[in-house]
C-alpha cells in the first residue's frame, strides 16, 4: 500500500496541475475563439445587405437604412446596430442602439486614419451596466468607395458562462481520472502479478490458442443475420430455381441462355458390362453452374471428351440432359487429339493457369499452342452462332479457356449480350504482360458486355493491365472500360454454391454417413476424421495441407493414433508433366508421414485418387470433424461452401486458406496461412478441440450466409444486369435502324 500511495500523491499533483493548465488554455482559446467568430457573423451580415445599404446611403435616406439595419438586428446574440459616417456622425440606428456608445469608435479610427488606406473592420470589447458587450463596425464599400460603417452591438456573456462550464467539467472529469487512477493503481498492485503468471501457463499449455483464430469481420455475421432476418419478414425472397426463372422470365421474357464452357456438366462412358453410365466431372465450375442451367434452361456448349458421348448424341451433337429430367440441351464440340493438346493442356493449362496463380510454377508459352487455341476459340463461336435463335442471344463464356470467344462474338453478332466470367484470379499488370499476346486476351475479354470476377481485387488488377497496355478509356465511376466505341462493365460476382443444396438434400443423415465413412475407411469408433477435396492440383496446396498434419501429429501427441486426415484428390491434366510430379510427391509425402506415425491399425494419411461421385463426396463432407481447404491461390473455391452446405446438423469445422476467394466471405472458418505450418497445425488443433456450441456458431453463421448469397444470386445479379444493358442496346439498336432507313429513302 505505500508503494502504491508513494505512486498516487505524485499522480494528484500532477493531475491537479494539469487542471489547472488546462483550465487557463481552454479559457484563453474558447475566449479568442469566440471573439473570432462573432467578428465573421458580424461582416457576414453587412455583407449580405450590403447592396440594399448602399443604395439607401447614396440617396440620403436614413429611414431606409434604418430599416436595413432592423433587419440585421433580428440574430438574437445582435442587441443593436447603428450606422456612421467615416467621420463619427450617426446616420441611423435600431431603437435598443445604446446612446451612450455613439460612434466613438469610429470617430478615434478616422482620427488617425491615412486617407491612401481604405478602412478596415474595427471591433473593441467593453462593459456596460455590467454585461460584456463587443462592438464590430463593418465599412460598407460601393464599388471599392467606402461609404461609412455599420456599427453591430453584440452580447457575448454568453461565454463567460460557457468558460465556467467548460471549466467545471474539465475538473469534474479530471477528478473522476484521478479516483480511477487510484482504484486502478491498487487493483494492478495486488492482482497483475498473479494474473500475468496465470496467463504464461495458459499460453505455454496452448489452451489460449484458439482465440487468434476467432473471426476479425464480425459485420460479416450481421450482415447475414439481417439478412436472414428480412427473408423471415417476408420483405425479401431467398433466391432460388423459382426466383431466377421469374427474374428471366420478367427480364429476358423467358429466353434461355446459351452458356460455353470448356468442361460439360455429364460425361457418358461406357461400364464394364457395356452399358453407358453418366459420371459428372470433378469441377467446381460444373457444380456451381448446373443448377443454373436447370432453372433457365437453353443451351449448354462444352468439349464431349466422354468415351461414349457420340453415341447418344444427334448429328448436331447435341443431347438433352439430366438425364430423366431434360431441362436443358447439351451441345458438345468435338476436338482432335491435336486441338486438345495445344489448346487444353498447352495454352490453357500452361500458359495462362500458372501465369494467374502466385504458386512458383513457371508459365510455357508456346507458339504453335496459341494457334490451336485461336482454332478452338473460333470453333466454339461456330457452335454459339449455329445454336443462336435471334441476333441479340444471351450468351455466358465461362473462363480462361475461352478469352478470345468475346471478340469473336461481337464480330459476328454484333447484337448479342456476353457475360464473360473469369473464375480464376487475375495476376497483376506486371505479371499479366509476361503472356506474349497479352494484347489479343485483353482484346478478346473486351468483345463482353459484362466481364465478372469472383472479387474486387481482380476486378482492380484487371482494369490496370488494360490501363497499363491499351488505348481504352476507363471510367472507373461506373466500373466500365469502353474500347472501340463499346463499354465493358467489369463487376465482380461472388460465385456459390445452390441452396438448397441438391447433393446435402440427397445424402442420408449425418450418423449414417459417419458410420458409413468409418467402415469403409476402416475407423474405430474414437477416431477424429478430417477430409481434403480436390483436384490433384499444384495450386491447391495438396503437399502444404499434408505437412500441416504431419506437424500437428508431432506437436500433439494426444492426436497420435486418433485422427486421420482423408485426402480426396481425383487425377487432373495428368498429361502435363508438373502434374505428374505433384502426383509422385503426395504420393511420396503420404507414405512417409503414415511411416512416421503408423500404428497397428492406424494410418493417418488416407489417399484417395480417384473420381468420386458428388454423393460419396458430400458423405465424407457430413462425415468429418473438419474440413482443410489449402489453397495456394484460388479464385473463389467452392468446396469450402459445399462442406458448409453440408452441414445441417451445424457442427464441423473449416479450415480455409486466406489465399482464397472464399476466405473474404466465410470469415468464421479458422482462416491460416496455409505455408504457415505452425499456423495451420495450430488451427487444425483449435478444429479438433471446439466445443460444440462454438462449432454451431461458427456453422450458423456460415449456413445464413451461403443460404442467401447462393448461386442463384449469383447467376440473377449478372442476368439482370445483363438485361438492362440489353434494353439499353436494343433501344440504341433500333436508332441506328430508323436513320438508316430514313436516309436509305
Amino acid at each position: 500500500m505505500r508503494q502504491a500511495l508513494r505512486f498516487l500523491l505524485p499522480l494528484l499533483l500532477f493531475l491537479g496541475a494539469l487542471a489547472w493548465g488546462a483550465s487557463i488554455f481552454i479559457s484563453t482559446t474558447s475566449r479568442r475563439w469566440f471573439d473570432k467568430d462573432v467578428t465573421m457573423r458580424a461582416q457576414l451580415a453587412v455583407s449580405g445587405a450590403r447592396e440594399a445599404l448602399a443604395l439607401h446611403w447614396r440617396s440620403s435616406n436614413p429611414a431606409g437604412i434604418a430599416r436595413v439595419l432592423k433587419e440585421i438586428a433580428v440574430d438574437e446574440r445582435v442587441m443593436a446596430t447603428a450606422a456612421c459616417t467615416l467621420f463619427g456622425d450617426r446616420v441611423a440606428a435600431t431603437p435598443g442602439y445604446p446612446a451612450r456608445l455613439g460612434c466613438d469608435i469610429v470617430r478615434a479610427h478616422a482620427s488617425r486614419a491615412r486617407p491612401d488606406v481604405a478602412p478596415a473592420a474595427l471591433d473593441e470589447s467593453l462593459l456596460l451596466d455590467g454585461a460584456r458587450l463587443q462592438m464590430n463596425a463593418i465599412p460598407v464599400l460601393d464599388g471599392g468607395e467606402p461609404l461609412g460603417y455599420v456599427l453591430l452591438v453584440h452580447d457575448v456573456s454568453f461565454v463567460d458562462r460557457r468558460e465556467a462550464a467548460t471549466r467545471r467539467f474539465l475538473l469534474g472529469a479530471i477528478a473522476i481520472v484521478a479516483l480511477a487512477a487510484a482504484i486502478v493503481t491498487v487493483l494492478v498492485e495486488r492482482f497483475s502479478w498473479r494474473n500475468w503468471t496465470t496467463e504464461l501457463r495458459r499460453l505455454l499449455s496452448g489452451t489460449s490458442g484458439r482465440r487468434e483464430f476467432q473471426p476479425i469481420l464480425r459485420d460479416v455475421r450481421e450482415l447475414a443475420n439481417r439478412l436472414a432476418s428480412e427473408q423471415s419478414a417476408g420483405s425479401t425472397g431467398q433466391w432460388s430455381p423459382e426466383r431466377l426463372r421469374q427474374a428471366l422470365t420478367r427480364h429476358l421474357e423467358g429466353e434461355g441462355v446459351i452458356l460455353v464452357a470448356n468442361r460439360e456438366p455429364y460425361i457418358h462412358s461406357r461400364a464394364q458390362d457395356g452399358s453407358i453410365v453418366v459420371r459428372h466431372p470433378a469441377s467446381g465450375l460444373v457444380t456451381a453452374l448446373e443448377p443454373v442451367m436447370r432453372a433457365c434452361s437453353g443451351v449448354w456448349i462444352g468439349h464431349g471428351s466422354g468415351p461414349a458421348d457420340r453415341e447418344v448424341c444427334d448429328r448436331q451433337g447435341r443431347v438433352r440432359v439430366p438425364p430423366g429430367e431434360e431441362s436443358y440441351t447439351l451441345r458438345r464440340v468435338w476436338l482432335s487429339a491435336e486441338e486438345e493438346k495445344g489448346y487444353y493442356y498447352g495454352f490453357s493449362n500452361e500458359g495462362l493457369w500458372p501465369l494467374c496463380h502466385v504458386v512458383h510454377t513457371r508459365p510455357t508459352f508456346r507458339a504453335q499452342d496459341w494457334e490451336v487455341y485461336q482454332q478452338v476459340n473460333r470453333k466454339f463461336a461456330d457452335a454459339v452462332c449455329a445454336e443462336a435463335n435471334s441476333d441479340d442471344p444471351i450468351v455466358m463464356v465461362q473462363d480462361y479457356h475461352f478469352a478470345l470467344l468475346p471478340r469473336m462474338l461481337r464480330q459476328r453478332l454484333p447484337r448479342a449480350t456476353v457475360i464473360t466470367f473469369w473464375h480464376i484470379p487475375w495476376p497483376n499488370s506486371e505479371q499479366f504482360g509476361i503472356c506474349p499476346w497479352y494484347p489479343e486476351i485483353l482484346h478478346g475479354l473486351l468483345g463482353s458486355s459484362i466481364l465478372g470476377f469472383h472479387t474486387q481485387y481482380h476486378c482492380n488488377h484487371f482494369v490496370d493491365a488494360v490501363d497499363r497496355y491499351l488505348e481504352a478509356r476507363i471510367d472507373r465511376e461506373q466500373q466500365a472500360i469502353i474500347l472501340d466505341g463499346r463499354p465493358t462493365l467489369v463487376r465482380s460476382y461472388p460465385i456459390s454454391v445452390d441452396w438448397p443444396n441438391r447433393w446435402a438434400q440427397g445424402t442420408p443423415p449425418v450418423d449414417e454417413c459417419r458410420a458409413d465413412v468409418w467402415r469403409s475407411l476402416g475407423l474405430p469408433p474414437s477416431a477424429l476424421l478430417g477430409i481434403g477435396v480436390d483436384r490433384l492440383d499444384y495450386t491447391k496446396g495438396i503437399e502444404e495441407r499434408l505437412l500441416a498434419v504431419d506437424r500437428l501429429l508431432e506437436r500433439c501427441p494426444q492426436f497420435r493414433g486418433r485422427f486421420v486426415f482423408a485426402q480426396i484428390a481425383a487425377p487432373s491434366r495428368t498429361a502435363i508433366e508438373r502434374y505428374r510430379q505433384l502426383n509422385e510427391s503426395v504420393e511420396a509425402l503420404a507414405a512417409r508421414i503414415n511411416e512416421r506415425f503408423a500404428a497397428p491399425g492406424y494410418r493417418p494419411i488416407v489417399l484417395l485418387r480417384e473420381h468420386h461421385e458428388p454423393p460419396a463426396i458430400y458423405r465424407f463432407y457430413r462425415a468429418a470433424d473438419l474440413c482443410y481447404v489449402s489453397s495456394l491461390h484460388d479464385g473463389m473455391n467452392l468446396v469450402a461452401k459445399e462442406f458448409v452446405a453440408a452441414r445441417d446438423d451445424e457442427r464441423g469445422v473449416l479450415v480455409l486458406s486466406r489465399f482464397t476467394g472464399a476466405a473474404r466471405e466465410l470469415t468464421e472458418a479458422l482462416v491460416v496461412n496455409p505455408y504457415d505450418l505452425e499456423e495451420a497445425s495450430s488451427a487444425l488443433a483449435a478444429a479438433l478441440t471446439m466445443s460444440g456450441h462454438e462449432q454451431g456458431e461458427r456453422m450458423r453463421s456460415m449456413r445464413t450466409l451461403i443460404s442467401e448469397f447462393n448461386i442463384y444470386r449469383w447467376a440473377g445479379r449478372m442476368l439482370v444486369d445483363a438485361a438492362r444493358l440489353r434494353q439499353r442496346d436494343r433501344l440504341s439498336w433500333r436508332l441506328v435502324d430508323v436513320l438508316q432507313r430514313g436516309g436509305g429513302g
